[in-house]
């Protein structure tokens, strides 16, 4: 986008931004600067083969969980889904070890899982019990909720009460229900319609047992709570908070400031439709982008809805390219199309 901007003959700077899901790891730790680490651990992935995963430091001994490097659909081969037995122990791991080091705030980016466990893998790895009808605990998977009757979170990791973690979630939806996690986003990870049924029923059965055990009342239907296979529920029963991932990310970064004395703003996404107003990272660009006064365009691979978001400009590169090319050329596309907006918008012309 930036060389396109310059070819147009303007000065273009670039802050990456995310909403919590793929990606949001790399964001904070470039905008923390020479200060921000990774350390490697060796976690449980999402189908129970160990990976290796990246935890971030940022200064003041703040980590950043990226719950896709653990528990990420992408770990995973496109014929190797298994939506019913997918775990976020791995996640759960990671958080782990940021409390074992002592962080004193948590950041966790919840996109991108290839769970729909209700954050039960991730629970049971800080040390809660999710027990059945016959005192053991459930196996790995959100199958395995229809067989919850218990959860005992007294076991719990002891540096939870003296952190702050705060979840950066890229959706809003609800735990279960039609607009809940196993409706919207399981299908996505490999599950069928019987699947779907199985497991909305079993996060369903979760929130209920978590009600009556835990007293947590309304946590299934806050908003964020169905995000990453319902990883948001399980981090709010451990006192966390649910953040738009966009906004925390784009205050991290530094977004506003660099909007100051802006002419344009440009952003992307991958597929605009009816998700992005609903916490995308693109909506939130617009969105500050209108408040600071500044026109903003947006350049995205396929475009569904395209009013979605509030842009002054909107270009598919599918519709420009064709699908194929747009995925095989699209670092191409996208600078091609970023000097395209910057002249339409701006008049600008090569200097």
């Amino acid at each position: 986008m930036v060389a396109g901007v310059r070819e147009a003959g303007a000065g273009g700077v670039a802050i990456p931004v995310a909403d919590g899901g793929d990606g949001t790891l790399d964001v904070l730790l470039a905008a923390g600067g020479s200060e921000a680490t990774t350390t490697r651990h060796r976690v449980t992935g999402p189908l129970g083969r160990p990976v290796d995963a990246r935890l971030g430091w940022l200064a003041g001994s703040t980590a950043i969980v990226e719950m896709a490097e653990a528990s990420g659909l992408r770990l995973l081969p496109a014929d190797d889904l298994a939506p019913l037995l997918a775990t976020s122990r791995g996640a759960g791991e990671l958080l782990a070890a940021a409390l074992d080091a002592g962080a004193a705030r948590v950041i966790v980016g919840v996109g991108g899982s290839a769970s729909t466990d209700g954050g039960a893998g991730l629970l049971q790895a800080l040390g809660a019990r999710l027990l059945d009808a016959h005192g053991e605990e459930i196996g790995a998977g959100g199958g395995e909720l229809a067989r919850l009757e218990h959860v005992d979170l007294s076991g719990l990791h002891p540096g939870i009460s003296r952190t702050v973690i705060d979840v950066a979630s890229d959706v809003r939806n609800p735990l279960s229900g039609p607009d809940g996690a196993a409706f919207v986003f399981a299908p996505q990870k490999g599950a069928t319609s019987a699947d779907v049924a199985i497991l909305d029923a079993a996060l369903t059965r979760f929130a209920r047992i978590a009600e009556r055990d835990l007293r947590a009342a309304g946590l299934a239907d806050m908003a964020g709570s169905g995000a990453a296979g319902g990883a948001g529920f399980a981090l709010a029963l451990i006192g966390a908070t649910l953040l738009s991932g966009a906004a925390l990310v784009c205050d991290l970064v530094g977004l506003d400031a660099a909007l100051n004395g802006a002419e344009l703003a440009l952003t992307g996404e991958g597929s605009l439709d009816e998700q992005t107003a609903f916490g995308k990272a693109p909506a939130e660009v617009a969105a500050r982008a209108q408040r600071a006064g500044v026109p903003c365009a947006v350049i995205a691979g396929r475009v569904v809805h395209p009013a979605a978001g509030g842009f002054v400009r909107v270009i598919s590169l599918e519709e420009v390219a064709g699908a194929v090319e747009a995925r095989r050329d699209a670092a191409r596309l996208i600078q091609q199309a970023a000097r395209q907006v910057v002249e339409e918008l701006l008049g600008a012309g090569p200097q």
